[in-house]
């Protein structure tokens, strides 16, 4: 869907020869000399890129309208994601590449928003944390008992995250999912 430059608002989805970019933020320019612009920072939905584009007023750009659906992850099957679409009860196999870092932190049964253009997932939004089972962990050293001190711990996911000494195997700790850091043993 075309629309005018002067329309753009912080957030709106665009679908350039690029690719797909989300608005960060923008300014509408009026010099007194010559014709108006709009000066804005655009991010990329696919690498996370951010840069700055202008534009000459009233320019026609294209809109993607960004499709949320609410989906519950069911399986994995090889290298495919296999959500259920939480409305129409459809299924949709999605590749592992398609979900990026995402997939560290999902297990069977976590619902989760995917943002879809055309048939093309765009993002996957994650709780801001979530509950994991700790399926590895070393014993803490004898004696080690440096205050803040961690050690690696692999995950039921496949995840290797540095947790404190005293989680240990079969425990449950929640993790931050944008930074992917341990905190808190539920």
């Amino acid at each position: 869907m075309a629309f005018s430059t002067n329309d753009l608002k912080n957030g709106m989805t665009l679908d350039l020869p690029e690719g797909l970019f989300s608005v960060v933020e923008f300014q509408h320019v009026k010099p007194g000399k010559g014709g108006a612009f709009v000066r804005t920072k655009i991010k990329n939905l696919k690498n996370g890129a951010v840069i700055d584009r202008t534009w000459r007023a009233d320019e026609k750009i294209e809109q993607a309208i960004i499709d949320k659906r609410e989906m519950q992850f069911l399986y994995r099957d090889g290298q495919h994601y296999v959500f259920m679409d939480n409305v129409s009860y459809d299924q949709l196999q999605v590749e592992d590449s398609a979900l990026g870092n995402s997939s560290k932190f999902l297990k069977e049964g976590d619902s989760v928003t995917l943002s879809m253009y055309k048939d093309e997932i765009v993002g996957v939004d994650l709780p801001a944390a979530v509950e994991l089972s700790v399926t590895q962990a070393d014993p803490g050293l004898q004696g080690d008992r440096v205050s803040g001190a961690r050690k690696p711990a692999t995950l039921e996911t496949g995840l290797v995250i540095q947790v404190p000494l005293f989680v240990g195997p079969g425990d449950k700790v929640k993790v931050d999912t944008r930074s992917g850091e341990y905190i808190t043993r539920v």
